[in-house]
């Protein structure tokens, strides 16, 4: 038998990206980075109980997982009432408002990255039921030139670097730079 492959990529579809990608953030040790063009109040199962993903970020960052997200607009007031259950993450959530970011990127502990289509939504990325869900598609992939492409790009713009010449900074309310 031949020896496993130093790394792996697998394309994912439509329902896979809930239990492929979003239950990996779980899995993070020391950082999880998101970029979304979308935000919404995205639930996941623990146990038996459907619970915000916001608490899975929580517990992450009260273990001491770094976690930066990166969104383009301002999530609505489900994802707000969400988000000021768990205290946590007003101080320990790293977050960048970037109106030009589309990228959709969840990548873990830089070893690993989704590289998709998927928002994070309950219709693109969370546990919408049939007929719910958006049509999405995407990468999980640990080889290592993927996974640093998708990490170069998730921080330059974290650190501002296209903010120089970028036409819609009157629409950037962090100031990045």
């Amino acid at each position: 038998m031949p020896a496993p492959a130093p790394f792996t990529t697998r394309y994912v579809r439509d329902e896979e990206h809930y239990a492929e990608v979003l239950l990996r953030a779980r899995e993070a040790k020391q950082t999880l980075w998101i970029g979304t063009a979308d935000l919404k109040d995205v639930f996941v199962m623990r146990g038996r109980r459907a619970r915000p993903f916001l608490g899975e970020l929580a517990e992450l960052i009260e273990r001491g997982v770094s976690v930066r997200l990166i969104h383009a607009k301002e999530p609505g007031p489900n994802f707000r009432r969400d988000f000021d259950r768990y205290p946590i993450l007003a101080t320990g959530l790293e977050r960048v408002l970037c109106p030009r970011v589309h990228f959709k990127l969840l990548i873990v502990d830089l070893q690993a990255a989704y590289i998709g289509s998927a928002n994070l939504t309950g219709a693109g990325i969370g546990m919408k039921s049939d007929g719910k869900r958006n049509f999405e598609a995407g990468i999980w992939t640990t080889e290592p030139q993927l996974v640093a492409a998708a990490v170069a790009q998730f921080d330059a713009v974290w650190m501002g670097a296209p903010c120089e010449t970028c036409r819609r900074r009157k629409y950037c309310h962090d100031g990045i730079e």
